[in-house]
């Protein structure tokens, strides 16, 4: 008697999301790290954060508005998406060297909020941990399908062609 076994539900979900492109890819997890960063925010100003924080080398602070963490989530999500497109088009390890440039970027962004003049401690503390859920969200997701880009469409040399036809 023969046993057929059906693939399950998270193998089919699995593989129809490695097929998307790069950008839908990246582009949803921005999304979703925009709504994060947004209702985090919203949570930290109902908490009594204040937000109000100086700009990169302003003097003074101004109000960071309803909307603010979600807009700066997607603009840095598309400056990552386009990384992300280039690392996996000439990148031998796209995902490795998405998520080493992302890790040290991310660190680099938390020097804004954490040295803005005229912006209390709660507030630049809050805003880097912005920062850190936004990165939380997009670099494994963004380096997740580079790993598997990588290994549908790794080039065979002379060597891997022949083996696999039997030669």
């Amino acid at each position: 008697m023969t046993h057929v076994t059906a693939p399950t539900n998270s193998a089919r979900s699995g593989t129809a999301s490695h097929s998307r492109p790069v950008w839908q890819v990246s582009a949803f997890a921005g999304v979703v790290a925009a709504v994060a960063t947004e209702l985090y925010g919203l949570i930290a100003r109902a908490a009594g954060v204040p937000m109000s924080a100086a700009g990169f080398g302003q003097a003074t602070a101004t109000p960071v508005t309803v909307g603010m963490f979600a807009m700066g989530t997607l603009l840095c999500t598309f400056l990552a998406t386009i990384l992300a497109m280039i690392l996996a088009r000439f990148a031998a390890r796209p995902a490795r060297a998405f998520t080493r440039a992302t890790v040290v970027l991310t660190a680099l962004s938390l020097a804004v909020p954490l040295s803005a003049a005229g912006t209390a401690t709660a507030t630049k503390l809050t805003l880097a941990g912005a920062h850190l859920l936004a990165a939380a969200i997009i670099i494994p997701t963004v380096s997740r399908r580079l790993t598997v880009s990588r290994r549908l469409t790794r080039p065979r040399g002379p060597s891997q062609a022949a083996e696999s036809s039997g030669a």
